[in-house]
């Protein structure tokens, strides 16, 4: 699977590079997506515990480290993968409200459904 936007997580790990946690998990996040090639939510869970899906069109939020950090992917049907939002948890709830319709409403918004 290609990973479509992966800068945004190099930039996290840059920004993070003494939490050495946290840039495991995003490495192991980046090499799970990367060599997936999920058909459906029960295969990506199998491999990823972490995901949540977050809307049907295939949008999904990753919980990686102690630090929840939260991206969220949109897993597209021609096999790509594309990082559409990375942000800590305080972020995550200053945005998205802990509310499916408000991440419902923010990709309306930002053209991604």
């Amino acid at each position: 699977m290609r990973l479509i936007g992966k800068k945004q997580l190099e930039k996290l790990k840059r920004k993070n590079k003494g939490n050495t946690s946290l840039v495991l998990e995003i490495n192991n996040l980046i090499k799970d997506i990367e060599e997936g090639s999920w058909k459906n939510q029960t295969e990506l869970k199998a491999v990823r515990k972490d995901a949540d899906c977050v809307h049907s069109d295939g949008f999904y939020f990753f919980n990686i480290s102690i630090h929840r950090t939260l991206i969220l992917i949109e897993f597209e049907e021609d096999g790509d993968a594309s990082v559409v939002w990375v942000g800590n948890h305080q972020e995550y709830e200053k945005t998205f409200k802990n509310n499916k319709s408000a991440i419902k409403k923010w990709l309306k918004s930002n053209n991604w459904i």
